[in-house]
């Protein structure tokens, strides 16, 4: 059993594109690289992942919504480990996006439906998520959920540190957190 979650419901089929172009999501920089299952997720990102353990984690970035004061769970969860940093977005059931240190934190947010939409990058502005600042990554493992419900297949990348465990998941067409060992819902591809 998880402990805590946050945000319950956040491949290259379509290659991200909407109207005709990549949806950035308003991030400057920003190409988003989807992927569907455990398999090319492994293929293409194990190696670079495995690099991070033994790294000190500097801050887990969100994107703030800056009117209603919540985490905005469509844009990228940022986890920074100062040399390198590793961008985590899932959309739709299945699709997620593992890229590495090319969103600048530092810069605005502009949504690119609404200019009147203030969003804005935040260091652990979620409570939990202060426990792990400076702690060294212990293992990344790539987790595929097999809880028998339409979210099978769904990957999700965990994050092992000696304050505990957090994990970026699908959360139906945006990212959500869970803080805590994964369940036994989840088969575990270790890094």
């Amino acid at each position: 059993m998880l402990a805590a979650v946050v945000n319950e419901g956040g491949g290259r089929e379509g290659g991200g594109r909407r109207g005709g172009r990549a949806f950035d999501f308003g991030i400057s920089g920003y190409r988003p690289d989807w992927l569907q299952g455990s398999n090319p997720i492994v293929a293409t990102h194990g190696r670079r992942l495995s690099g991070l353990v033994g790294r000190a984690l500097r801050h887990v970035w969100l994107v703030w919504d800056l009117r209603a004061d919540e985490w905005f769970c469509d844009c990228p969860v940022l986890l920074d480990f100062g040399d390198e940093q590793v961008e985590v977005n899932h959309q739709k059931f299945d699709d997620v996006s593992v890229t590495f240190s090319s969103i600048d934190p530092g810069r605005s947010v502009a949504w690119p439906t609404s200019d009147d939409f203030p969003l804005a990058w935040r260091a652990e502005p979620i409570e939990q998520l202060e426990e792990f600042r400076g702690q060294m990554l212990r293992q990344v493992e790539i987790l595929e959920y097999t809880g028998g419900t339409l979210a099978d297949g769904s990957v999700a990348l965990g994050f092992a540190f000696p304050a505990g465990h957090l994990t970026i998941y699908n959360a139906l067409d945006e990212n959500g957190l869970l803080f805590g060992a994964p369940g036994r819902d989840w088969r575990k591809h270790i890094r």
